[in-house]
């Protein structure tokens, strides 16, 4: 069963130690103001409740030494983990499990409801409800005396993650993490929410509430339990069956699509609708590859204006480089503090594409600013990419990231009253009586305040941002997720490698070789990809979107070297997703393998979210290698794909800003001056070279992974 929780074992050994008197509610009062209960027959309980001027210190007592022993107790089984979200939560006193036979067994022998939580080291409301109740004896022994409890690192289980989001979505039509579900012994969850306050606020039951209402539901209205549970599987089934489609995608789809996109355009601030804003970057790149097939000025003036009004807000760390998840207005100032992977992976590849189209210098800057912070920040000894940093440090959001003006004066000198007046600070502040810098006016506007060249105040900005950095790094950092996760490593290498060939950077070219290389060396067992690498373990098995945007990521590195073994290893990968992924009954690439563990459905999530969807990546590979081999059965499986899904692109064109952008890619090599997303002439000659060589021994590109020259 392995070690017990805290408030599990451990709190029982406490009250059968301590065991001060309880004095409830319904006990007598007796003449010295204390309550003892009236059935207690032990003459000692009995003589301390008769001397209540000295009980009262020795429950006092009694408590202190309560906690500190809790606070000393032994880890639960989360301590053998990987992941840094679930170490987090080692020392709570919720008997926790990981996801796996054992949890779901326990469940099923002692008929208990499983807690399921689900969340991710960055993520500031998993802090919240962690110090606000898992870290609570209290809550917690009523968690452990009522359910097995089950935590999951979202970033490590997308699978898990996926189908019980769309339980809860489907319940409370919202979704978010913390992810709090409730499961059959069977794993169907039959109720679900996201972040529960300690006490009823706002509508919301507290936490302790909701524990007590459902497992009395799971334990006296069993058939209620049974039939919500039956509901969520038809929506289960559904997902399951083939997704079919009487239309195809065509260029007047793709227009349809550019057209819905760009009315939800916000035209003062850039972005799409209103607060909190996130990203959008696949839909920008959409409209950049439609812009270079059609010409549309208006999809190219939307994805500039975006870029370049988030690249000028809060949502940008103005001094180190690199993009908060999102912002919770709509003008991009005020974000959610922590910096995901994904979110910089994407919009580096993204602002490498915009300054092909625009010779934009300050797409350029922040780009490279962007890719310098992913090598000073995010790389890890080996060459992988770590996943995150948190939004907290020293128990606050955003603190390592806000600057008082005091603060600014002291350490720029003279340039403070440019620089102040550049990022907006002010002796007010913008964010709890302090600073998030934004770029509150431009360079020429602040040179003419000032009297001053433009190129003055260049240099005094570069200069401060030096100073700030390394003012900064003396304080206390936020938390850095430190895992490697196969899937965003594909999405940041491909960024990094395009734009060491678009920019002409060696140290860049350098730093994606050195990615490379880490992931074919150590991410890449027995052919297949696996998802996870941390603190020199390597584990789960890989998902669709992991071995996709791998793949992809080695084209990208072929292109940028011309060595082709890349090449066949992204071609190996390919074939190893289609035998694995592929299904033949419902002709849908599935984000699980054939082989892989059995959860209570086989998840296919087709849409893009925060990051691309393994369908549409897979989808893109498959048209990209039709054109470096010739192999036409690849772009035939792509064209199928992407057609069964016509309907849904037709109806919710947002929901598939990288589905998009891959159809864009089969129907024409869009060029346009210098953005030109197509296969290099030399890259085609050396690919169709190895094709014909390879064509006297036809299984040579699913053999065992050549390594390329580095």
């Amino acid at each position: 069963m392995g070690k017990p929780g805290r408030a599990g074992a451990v709190d029982a050994r406490i009250r059968a130690t301590v065991r001060p008197p309880p004095c409830e509610a319904s006990a007598e009062r007796n003449d010295h103001g204390g309550t003892c209960h009236e059935d207690h027959e032990d003459r000692i309980r009995d003589f301390v409740c008769a001397r209540a001027p000295w009980v009262r210190a020795y429950r006092a007592y009694a408590s202190k030494w309560q906690e500190a022993l809790l606070s000393y107790s032994m880890p639960n089984r989360l301590a053998a983990e990987t992941s840094p979200y679930l170490l987090q939560h080692a020392d709570n006193p919720v008997d926790w499990y990981p996801w796996g036979d054992e949890a779901l067994q326990r469940a099923r022998d002692e008929d208990k409801p499983i807690l399921l939580s689900i969340g991710y080291a960055a993520c500031h409301w998993c802090h919240v409800m962690a110090h606000e109740s898992f870290e609570d004896a209290a809550t917690a022994e009523l968690m452990n005396d009522r359910f097995v409890n089950v935590k999951v690192d979202r970033e490590e289980r997308p699978d898990i993650d996926a189908i019980y989001m769309q339980a809860v979505r489907a319940m409370t039509g919202h979704g978010g993490w913390p992810m709090t579900v409730f499961l059959t012994p069977a794993g169907e969850p039959f109720y679900g929410g996201t972040y529960f306050p300690p006490k009823d606020r706002h509508g919301i039951p507290s936490f302790t509430r909701l524990l007590r209402a459902v497992s009395e539901t799971y334990r006296d209205r069993r058939d209620s339990v049974q039939r919500s549970a039956e509901s969520v599987r038809e929506i289960f089934r559904s997902s399951e069956q083939k997704t079919t489609s009487d239309e195809t995608v065509t260029t007047e789809t793709l227009a349809n699509a550019s057209k819905a996109i760009v009315k939800q355009y916000d035209a003062q601030h850039g972005g799409f609708g209103g607060a909190p804003k996130f990203p959008p970057t696949m839909m920008l790149d959409f409209l950049l590859r439609h812009w270079a097939r059609t010409g549309s000025d208006d999809a190219l003036r939307i994805a500039h204006h975006t870029f370049l009004a988030m690249a000028r807000g809060g949502i940008y760390d103005q001094v180190g480089g690199g993009f908060a998840r999102y912002t919770v207005d709509k003008a991009w100032l005020v974000p959610h503090f922590e910096k995901m992977l994904y979110d910089n992976a994407l919009l580096i590849r993204f602002g490498v594409h915009l300054w092909q189209a625009t010779h934009d210098d300050a797409v350029r800057l922040v780009t490279e600013e962007t890719v310098r912070w992913l090598t000073r920040e995010m790389t890890a000894p080996t060459g992988g990419f770590y996943a995150s940093y948190d939004a907290d440090s020293e128990g606050h959001e955003g603190k390592f990231y806000l600057w008082d003006v005091d603060e600014l004066d002291r350490l720029l000198s003279a340039d403070a009253p440019i620089i102040k007046a550049y990022y907006g600070a002010t002796p007010q502040g913008n964010f709890e009586g302090r600073n998030i810098l934004h770029v509150a006016s431009t360079i020429e506007a602040i040179a003419d305040r000032f009297e001053t060249r433009p190129d003055a105040v260049r240099t005094a900005i570069t200069r401060a941002k030096r100073t700030l950095y390394d003012a900064r790094a003396k304080r206390v950092w936020p938390g850095r997720d430190d895992k490697i996760l196969a899937a965003w490593n594909g999405l940041a290498l491909r960024g990094v490698s395009e734009a060491a060939r678009a920019f002409e950077r060696d140290d860049f070219a350098t730093l994606a070789l050195r990615n490379a290389e880490f992931i074919r060396d150590t991410m890449i067992q027995d052919g297949r990809v696996m998802r996870s690498h941390t603190n020199g373990i390597t584990r789960i098995p890989g998902f669709l979107e992991d071995h996709a945007a791998v793949a992809l990521a080695f084209l990208a590195v072929f292109e940028q070297t011309i060595d082709t073994a890349w090449l066949a290893l992204a071609r190996q990968l390919a074939d190893t997703t289609i035998a694995n992924f592929w299904d033949e009954t419902t002709h849908a690439f599935f984000d699980t393998a054939r082989d892989a563990e059995q959860l209570i459905v086989r998840p296919r999530d087709i849409t893009d979210n925060a990051i691309p969807s393994g369908t549409s990546l897979v989808t893109e590979l498959l048209f990209r290698l039709a054109n470096y081999t010739g192999d036409e059965s690849y772009r035939e499986r792509g064209r199928s794909v992407l057609d069964s899904l016509a309907t849904a692109v037709r109806q919710y064109p947002s929901a598939f800003g990288h589905l998009l952008g891959a159809a864009e890619y089969a129907e024409t090599f869009a060029c346009h001056g210098d953005y030109c997303d197509m296969p290099s002439p030399r890259a085609i000659d050396a690919a169709r070279r190895m094709t014909t060589t390879s064509t006297t021994s036809t299984t040579s590109h699913r053999s065992t992974a050549p390594h390329p020259t580095l």
